[in-house]
């Protein structure tokens, strides 16, 4: 039987449309924060498309695409221009959207992934800016069963950036891991919180095979209508059989328009797949040409954040495991803070960034976890949480009360020195001290005694157990064990 594994090669290239995070929409000053609004009520003139209107540029959208241009090493154009895509449907209420065509403000560029040990260099096409279109609500008359569409224009003219891949990518493994390496880029450059499930980064997918073994490119479709990681992974699946089956039939496969179907993990045909010419482009003549230059892109060049890849392989040269330095890389406001708790700890470099990670990838991604909230909302400063994991590591107190005096910071917002002084935290050392509760502890233990003098080593752990518990965590286990070994090994 033929498969599309050892017969053909899966070729795809992805069209990622990523809101930006601006304040206003890309040509009024209308909020682009529409989330959760009454419908049509994030609207002006120019982005209901009237008459005479005309649209001025968000400076703020700008930046943001040369920002993302620059993060995926693309050739800032010096020179750039507005274009009008001209096609007629419902939810473009001017009947043209403004976009770019011939020159865009980003060309070429890369995205390196890395599929099952295996590292891809996937080549860029190009970014460009566009408008978003409005949105279609999609209801049914309950009287007569028959179904209608209401046009939401908040959506209108929110500004959109377009990042256009080179067909590189050769399975769903791997264009998933190029989308989620494109989201996590976007986040750490603040140009986008990029939520697929939220519409804020949404994906189209060209795919076609090609005979294992040529160069020439099969007939394409574009998949459209994916709204998560695993819609646009599922979709291209269901693609890849779809296309062997027609070829190996003896069909021919179609270009065409094609919309994934959740519900019934399938795509189904919509149309016919447009060509540029189809739409008719023409310089925008409402908006003048962009010229940028040298210094203002060098400018936001100077102000890109320590990359993804860049920190884990810091993290790697700072001894931290594949796993931490994955975690703490993946997302930015972990990093951060990670790096400035190691900034306060101090010290041998190593150590503080060992600590640190212990730290955030322990209590606080727990208290995250618990709270389903990211560490960028973590109530405690680096430098507050630094003093804590300083008083713990010079043995002030244990690692238990650690724990316990963490929790009260979060709850009183008091310093680690406050909490410890008012609850009597501080770590019992002294043998003065403990030996009457070693004593204690062993007289009412007399099994681990025997099992102890028997030769059960773990006799000796359930006894230090037992003194932490009696000093609420608070003894040093150190001194414990060897007052408890004394005891016995005198007595025996």
């Amino acid at each position: 039987m033929t498969t599309v594994a050892t017969d053909y090669e899966t070729v795809i290239g992805l069209e990622v449309h990523v809101q930006l995070d601006t304040n206003s929409k890309m040509f009024c000053s209308c909020s682009s924060d529409y989330s959760g609004a009454e419908p049509n009520t994030h609207v002006c003139p120019v982005c209901m498309g009237m008459p005479g209107m005309l649209p001025v540029i968000n400076e703020q959208a700008i930046r943001y695409i040369v920002t993302a241009g620059l993060a995926l090493n693309c050739e800032i154009a010096e020179f750039s221009k507005f274009d009008r895509k001209n096609y007629l449907y419902p939810d473009l209420v001017k009947g043209y959207q403004i976009s770019q065509f011939d020159l865009p403000l980003c060309v070429g560029g890369w995205m390196d992934i890395e599929v099952e040990g295996e590292e891809r260099r996937i080549q860029l096409t190009r970014i460009h800016m566009e408008e978003d279109t409005a949105r279609l609500l999609h209801r049914t008359d309950g009287r007569t069963g028959e179904g209608y569409s209401l046009v939401d224009l908040n959506r209108s003219g929110t500004p959109l950036m377009e990042i256009v891949s080179e067909p590189d990518i050769r399975s769903p493994e791997e264009a998933r891991a190029y989308l989620v390496a494109i989201r996590r880029l976007l986040r750490y450059t603040g140009v986008s919180k990029a939520n697929m499930e939220e519409g804020q980064m949404r994906c189209d997918a060209n795919i076609s095979l090609r005979p294992r073994g040529t160069e020439k490119l099969g007939t394409r479709s574009e998949v459209k209508n994916m709204n998560s990681f695993r819609a646009v992974f599922d979709a291209l699946k269901f693609e890849e059989i779809r296309q062997a089956e027609v070829l190996n039939s003896g069909g021919r496969v179609v270009q065409e328009t094609r919309g994934w179907v959740e519900e019934r993990q399938v795509t189904v045909s919509q149309r016919s797949k447009e060509e540029a010419e189809d739409y008719r482009y023409f310089p925008d003549p409402d908006l003048p040409p962009l010229t940028l230059s040298r210094e203002y892109v060098e400018e936001l060049r100077a102000s890109l954040p320590e990359l993804p890849a860049r920190r884990y392989d810091r993290y790697r040269e700072l001894g931290l495991s594949e796993f931490e330095a994955t975690t703490l890389a993946d997302a930015r406001d972990r990093s951060d803070y990670t790096d400035a708790l190691a900034e306060a700890i101090g010290g041998d470099a190593k150590r503080a960034a060992k600590l640190a990670t212990n730290w955030v990838l322990g209590e606080v991604g727990r208290w995250c976890n618990e709270h389903a909230r990211d560490v960028a909302d973590f109530p405690i400063e680096p430098e507050a949480l630094a003093k804590l994991v300083q008083t713990a590591e010079e043995g002030n107190i244990t690692g238990t009360v650690a724990k316990q005096v963490f929790e009260a910071i979060i709850e009183t917002g008091k310093s680690a020195d406050e909490v410890i002084d008012e609850q009597g935290l501080a770590q019992i050392d002294g043998a003065d001290e403990l030996t009457g509760i070693v004593r204690e502890v062993i007289a009412q233990n007399v099994k681990a005694v025997a099992d102890y003098r028997a030769g059960k080593d773990t006799a000796i752990k359930f006894l230090i157990g037992q003194v932490m518990r009696a000093t609420k965590g608070r003894a040093n286990p150190q001194t414990v064990g060897e007052l408890i070994a004394a005891e016995l090994d005198e007595n025996d």
